[in-house]
Order: structure tokens, then sequence, then C-alpha cells
């Protein structure tokens, strides 16, 4: 894997890569497939009723400090598009912590 590639900050960071060679002798690195996380999988903090206007750039920005980490919403509420988190107003996007982060329960801690 080259993790070379993307920043830490990338949803395609932790993703494999594999290369390609053409009868020319080119060799082409390109990615594995990504395994779409399943929501159930985020540990949920909160929720963000939409408002008109509202844009997943300024929500993301909001809630997780960047705007360019919109896809973690995504990820989180099964979105393949972006659009589809803020296309109606009233609805909810969960805000949950990253992937396989877990929460601790311990309540002596």
């Amino acid at each position: 894997m080259r993790k070379d590639l993307f920043t830490i900050t990338s949803r395609y960071y932790t993703v494999e890569t594999t290369q390609l060679t053409t009868a020319e002798g080119k060799t082409i690195v390109y990615l594995k497939r990504r395994r779409m996380p399943q929501p159930e999988e985020f540990v949920p903090l909160q929720e963000h009723r939409v408002i008109e206007g509202d844009r997943l750039d300024n929500i993301t920005a909001k809630y997780l400090g960047d705007p360019e980490q919109f896809w973690r919403l995504c990820d989180s509420n099964n979105a393949m598009e972006p659009e589809e988190l803020t296309d109606e107003v009233g609805s909810s996007i969960r805000i949950t912590l990253p992937e396989g982060i877990p929460v601790n329960t311990n309540s002596d801690a």
C-alpha cells in the first residue's frame, strides 16, 4: 500500500493500491475498491437538523472542524452523493465518531 498517495484525512488513506504494467512497460498505480462502511459501524454523537440553505461543507466545518471532511458524514449517513444529506429541509444528519473509534463506556474513566 502506498500511504504517500493520500493524507491521513483522506477517505482513501487506508485503501490499498495495486498496479498494472502496460504492454509498453508503463506502470499504472490505482486504488483497489474501497469498502463502504455501514452506518451502524459508527458511534453517534449527535444529530444535525437540516435547515433551509444548509451546506454540507459548513456543517462539516461546524462539527468536525474541517469542511473537506464532508465524506465522513456521507459514510456515517450512508449517502453516496453529498447533496442527499441537505436536500430535504427538516431531515437529520448523524454526526458520529470516525469509523472504528470506540466510545469509552467505563463510567470510572
